[in-house]
């Protein structure tokens, strides 16, 4: 493995994002499938590099000694959400053209709000994922 890869920094910190996933096989390739992720760690967990991030998927579980009232879950309800995944791209019709043919299902078709035009999808989870154009 390439530790340049890896989110590890030797120095300051680096963010990453973490997903409860219920298939993590099925869940790695829909990122490597959909957003070209670079698979750092196959499993146990997942590990992906995505453009200049790093996402980590694994499946849930239990509370634990350090999070000892916290269970780890897929969203219960995927129309309910209180956080979601964040992506900016440079051209929102291209993308939407070139990640539907990877498997990608939008919600809607991309939508014109003036300062951006966005629109949302899921993943294998029903994880939400914002795919949005800034305009200048």
């Amino acid at each position: 493995m390439d530790m340049s890869d890896f989110p590890a920094p030797a120095d300051g910190f680096v963010i990453t994002n973490f997903l409860v996933v219920s298939d993590q096989d099925q869940s790695r390739e829909f990122y490597r499938s959909v957003f070209d992720a670079k698979v750092v760690l196959e499993r146990d967990p997942v590990i992906l590099k995505i453009a200049n991030t790093w996402l980590i998927l694994n499946v849930g579980g239990g509370p634990t000694d350090d999070k000892p009232t916290v269970t780890l879950t897929t969203p219960p309800d995927p129309n309910r959400t209180s956080a979601f995944m964040n992506v900016r791209v440079a051209d929102i019709a291209k993308t939407y053209k070139e990640w539907s043919a990877r498997g990608a299902h939008f919600l809607t078709e991309p939508k014109d709000h003036g300062r951006e035009i966005r629109a949302y999808i899921r993943d294998p989870d029903g994880h939400l994922i914002e795919v949005g154009e800034a305009r200048r």
